[in-house]
């Protein structure tokens, strides 16, 4: 897949909820997934298995309500970002939360390679 390919599809699963889906799809067996913080099992996390297990984590601890995801914007040959924008609960005590974050993606070989997450302050 092109870098062009790999953002859209990337973009159209997060908005038709299949993130999890595309992961084999779209990204590296040895794809790196870095936090701009440390979630309580460190900023990075190595493999698909692994990205698919803060998938998971996030899941299974967080009610979405509503979001947004725009982009994909394009960066040089193997990079690109997204913007998304989130509010739910915390299903651990019903707290009401809203984020954006923009995460960075680096295409290799027509996979995604790295994901690196900012937050908003």
């Amino acid at each position: 897949m092109t870098l062009t390919e790999v953002a859209n599809e990337l973009v159209a699963g997060c908005r038709e909820n299949r993130a999890r889906a595309n992961l084999k799809k779209l990204y590296a067996e040895d794809a790196v997934s870095v936090e701009a913080a440390d979630m309580g099992a460190g900023r990075e996390t190595h493999g698909l298995a692994g990205i698919d297990g803060k998938h998971q984590w996030w899941e299974d601890n967080h009610s979405v309500t509503s979001g947004t995801v725009e982009g994909p914007y394009l960066h040089g040959q193997d990079r690109f970002a997204v913007i998304f924008t989130v509010a739910g609960t915390s299903k651990a005590d019903g707290k009401a939360f809203d984020m954006t974050e923009v995460g960075v993606y680096h295409v290799k070989d027509g996979k995604i390679v790295r994901e690196e997450f900012f937050y908003g302050g």
